[in-house]
């Protein structure tokens, strides 16, 4: 069963990454098992050239996994967009909740983190799946549930009770 996925969208430096960081804790502290997928824009190198399963990888593999005793890393080929949904449904069954950063346009419910400093309209409409605001702009979208950007305790119970289409 694919685990339930949120997605945080928002500007560069809005601080979505801080605000999962810190959301990390309270949800595993209510026993659940989290993970992350994170969007990046632009090129990384996920793994080393010349080790094993770079070796793998640049003979052809479509996939290679390292598993360590106490890790594991996948790399895999790419040829299409993938959402959040997609990839937690492929890779991540064991979590009981996935918060995926970025994926603006994909589908799935977002939660946008607007900060007033940066000067920046919201990135997503009402309607493009956003279901609440972690934010310092109260009058922005005033019809969803706003969070503050340092309330992770509420936003998190906000998370474990949300039910689609509610």
């Amino acid at each position: 069963m694919t685990p339930p996925v949120f997605i945080f969208v928002g500007h560069s430096n809005s601080g979505k990454t801080t605000l999962i960081e810190r959301l990390i804790p309270k949800l595993t502290a209510k026993g659940l098992r989290i993970a992350t997928v994170k969007h990046a824009h632009h090129k990384v190198h996920l793994d080393t050239e010349g080790k094993d399963s770079w070796r793998y990888k640049n003979a052809g593999a479509a996939l290679s996994m390292l598993v360590t005793t106490n890790a594991l890393q996948l790399v895999a080929d790419v040829d299409e967009k993938r959402d959040p949904t997609q990839l937690a449904r492929r890779f991540l069954d064991e979590a009981d909740m996935v918060l995926a950063e970025g994926f603006s346009h994909a589908p799935g419910p977002k939660i946008e983190v607007l900060r007033r400093a940066l000067g920046k309209p919201p990135r997503c409409e009402i309607g493009s799946g956003l279901i609440a605001i972690a934010t310092d702009c109260p009058d922005v979208y005033p019809e969803l549930p706003h969070f503050s950007l340092d309330d992770h305790e509420t936003l998190a119970d906000f998370l474990l009770k949300y039910k689609p289409n509610s």
